[in-house]
């Protein structure tokens, strides 16, 4: 215990000394250097794509929280209805209620079948992006990532190793130098003379052992090295799983919005096809333009009809006269004899005899041409 407590001591010194500046430290290999930073690039982006994957095909966080948890726990997930199986269910259980003869509750039976189609398809998208595109990631990131990540730890540990050692057997030739070049011949007595020889045999001896314990923590780091590069490069084969897991994902992807796609065209012409309820007749537009006033609330629409040629004959211009008129949608002509019109403004107009009375001539400044009555409200 006191021996891994010295050595933990050894690499706190080295590690601050080493960002302090006050100690050398041993650089990587250029090409393992380039297999880390690729790797650690791999790894984020991976953490990040398999957590927006994860958020695009459950929306829900508390879901994904409760897959977390079973997934960990190493139990079956329970099946779960997917939200657009929910409404179709929800549009079944209405029809039910408001009678699946009415117009609107067998229109609800009809696209509730629909809804229940389109969460079967999200339910086999859902299981095939996880098979096919998410266990790959996740075991990328909890198996080969963790083995790597052990690794250069390891590696790490090594290399302050060595640095260790280098400090050292720089210390120790500093020392056994200093001593060699200053020896002490002061000393006359036999006694300091041999305690003299002693402290530069002890001296040679600790150089000679600083030797030694870096030649073997070179092999060590140089041997864990080529162990660390030999899973980094593993890398590009991780690359090339994760090509084909993403090409399922977009198969995955476009079977299910194909599928969605050809569901909606059926409900369409289902639907088209379906008998509705008898047509509600609603007022002819034509009569806005003739009309001085909305009609009363209880009109009918043979009243309206009936009211139609009176407000024409009120609103026919005389031959010769000339009045103004505001558009009130655009029109675009479609030949030259007609005049392309602009909602809100202000033209004038008249007409000419033998004209449809449908049509009129109306002018603004130098351009001329036939407008339709149904587009305008006439100005007293």
């Amino acid at each position: 215990f006191r021996i891994y407590v010295r050595k933990i001591k050894f690499f706190s010194s080295q590690f601050t000394e080493e960002k302090l500046g006050q100690a050398e430290k041993t650089e990587l290999d250029p090409h393992l250097e380039n297999l880390i930073t690729r790797a650690d690039s791999t790894k984020n982006w991976t953490e990040k794509i398999l957590r927006q994957t994860e958020v695009l095909l459950q929306p829900n966080p508390s879901a994904r929280i409760e897959e977390f948890i079973y997934d960990k726990l190493d139990k079956k997930l329970p099946s779960r209805t997917t939200n657009t199986e929910l409404l179709g269910q929800y549009m079944l259980e209405a029809a039910n209620e408001f009678g699946p003869g009415t117009p609107y509750g067998s229109t609800l039976i009809t696209v509730g079948e629909y809804q229940k189609r389109l969460g079967g398809a999200e339910r086999d998208l859902l299981q095939a992006s996880a098979v096919g595109f998410l266990t790959p990631l996740r075991n990328f990131l909890e198996g080969d990532w963790r083995t790597i990540s052990k690794e250069r730890r390891l590696l790490e540990n090594r290399r302050l190793d060595l640095d260790i050692c280098k400090a050292r057997l720089k210390k120790a030739k500093l020392a056994e130098a200093k001593a060699a070049a200053a020896p002490d011949f002061q000393e006359t007595r036999p006694r300091n003379y041999v305690l003299s020889a002693s402290a530069s045999a002890l001296l040679s001896e600790e150089a000679d052992k600083a030797e030694h314990e870096l030649r073997v923590a070179q092999a060590e780091f140089d041997r864990q090295a080529e162990v660390t590069k030999l899973l980094l490069e593993g890398i590009g084969s991780t690359h090339l799983n994760h090509l084909r897991c993403l090409q399922d994902f977009a198969e995955a992807q476009a079977t299910y919005y194909a599928q969605c796609h050809h569901h909606m065209q059926d409900l369409q012409r289902e639907l088209s096809s379906t008998p509705h309820s008898a047509p509600v007749v609603c007022p002819d537009p034509v009569s806005s333009a003739f009309l001085s006033g909305p009609p009363s609330p209880g009109a009918s629409v043979s009243s309206l009809s009936s009211q139609r040629p009176l407000a024409m004959e009120q609103t026919q211009l005389p031959v010769t006269g000339t009045r103004k008129a505001k558009v009130l949608y655009d029109y675009e002509g479609h030949d030259g004899t007609e005049l392309s019109l602009l909602a809100d403004e202000l033209i004038t107009v008249h007409t000419v005899p033998g004209m449809d009375p449908d049509w009129l001539i109306g002018e603004r400044g130098n351009q001329k041409g036939k407008v339709p009555v149904t587009y305008l409200e006439l100005l007293s």
